[in-house]
C-alpha cells in the first residue's frame, strides 16, 4: 500500500502527465500543497523529492518548483559512420548543410549551438595502449559540445583524441577556430589522405561524476552511457580515440546489423 508522500507524488505526476501542469508552470509553495492534501511539509517534500528525482520536476534556487521541460532526445544509431563516411567525399555546400547531431535528433543546424576546444598533450597509459603506440607520443586532444538553442545543456560530452603527427600535413586539423568542420571526423582525416575502414564502440553504464551530472543536468539516481569509439584507418591504423558521455534520462542507442542471407 503506497504511503502518504507516494500518493502525494502519484496524482501531481497523473497532473503533469495530463497536461494539467505544463512544463515550465510552477507549482503551489510547499505549505499550500501541505494544506491541499491534508499533509505535513516534510511529507510533501518527500513527493517532491520523488518528482525530482523522476526528473519531471526541478527545483530552482529561490523561486520553487517548476515542471521540468522535456529535453530534446537523441537517437544514435550504428549507420551514422556509413552516412558520414558516404558524405566526406560531397560537396562543402552539401557537407555543410546538415551534420551527425541534425540527424539524431531531427532538428535543424539553425537550432544548434556548438563549441569545440583543442589542446595538444601527449599520450598516457591508457591512450597509448589504445593506439598501439609509446607512452608520451604527441596527441591532438578535442573537447566537443553540442546543445539545442533552447537548452543549457549539451546533448553530450565528447573527447577525442588524434595522433598529431597523421594529421600535421594539414595545419588547418590543428586549429579550434576552423570547427564546425563541415562532415565531420571523417572528412577532417580525408584531407590528410586517411580512409576510415571500420569503427569499433564499447558501451557502459555508469553513476555520473560531480562534473558530469552538473554539465548535463541530470536527474539525482540518473546514470549516463560512456561509450568508447575506435576509428581503424585502411592501413590498419587507429587513427582516433573517442570518449563519449551520454545522458541516460535521453538518449536511445539503436544497433542495426544487417545480416548475409543464406
Amino acid at each position: 500500500m503506497a504511503v502518504a508522500y507516494e500518493r502525494i507524488a502519484d496524482q501531481l505526476r497523473q497532473s503533469i502527465r495530463a497536461g494539467q501542469l505544463m512544463p515550465g508552470d510552477r507549482l503551489p509553495a510547499e505549505a499550500k500543497l501541505a494544506e491541499e492534501f491534508g499533509r505535513s511539509v516534510p511529507t510533501v517534500r518527500d513527493a517532491l523529492r520523488v518528482l525530482r528525482d523522476e526528473g519531471l520536476i526541478e527545483k530552482q534556487h529561490g523561486r520553487g518548483n517548476f515542471v521540468r521541460r522535456p529535453r530534446t532526445t537523441t537517437v544514435r544509431t550504428n549507420l551514422r559512420h556509413q552516412w558520414e563516411k558516404n558524405r566526406a567525399r560531397r560537396s562543402l555546400e552539401e557537407r555543410a548543410r546538415t551534420g551527425a547531431t541534425e540527424r539524431e535528433t531531427g532538428l535543424d543546424v539553425d537550432d544548434l549551438i556548438f563549441h569545440a576546444a583543442y589542446r595538444e598533450t601527449t599520450a598516457d597509459g591508457d591512450l597509448a595502449a589504445a593506439f598501439g603506440l609509446p607512452e608520451g607520443t604527441p596527441l591532438l586532444a578535442r573537447f566537443y559540445r553540442t546543445r539545442c538553442a533552447a537548452e543549457s545543456a549539451p546533448f553530450s560530452l565528447v573527447t577525442s583524441y588524434l595522433v598529431r603527427d597523421l594529421i600535421a600535413g594539414n595545419p588547418a586539423l590543428l586549429d579550434a577556430a576552423n570547427e564546425p568542420w563541415p562532415g565531420g571526423s571523417q572528412a577532417q582525416l580525408s584531407t590528410v589522405g586517411i580512409e576510415v575502414d571500420r569503427i569499433e564502440e564499447r558501451v557502459t553504464a555508469r553513476p555520473p561524476t560531480p562534473e558530469e551530472a552538473e554539465e548535463l543536468e541530470l536527474p539525482p539516481g540518473t546514470s549516463v552511457l560512456v561509450l568508447r569509439k575506435t576509428s581503424i584507418d585502411t592501413r590498419d591504423r587507429i587513427v582516433d580515440v573517442s570518449h563519449v558521455v551520454l545522458p541516460g534520462d535521453r538518449t536511445e542507442m539503436l544497433f542495426t546489423t544487417p545480416l548475409e542471407r543464406w
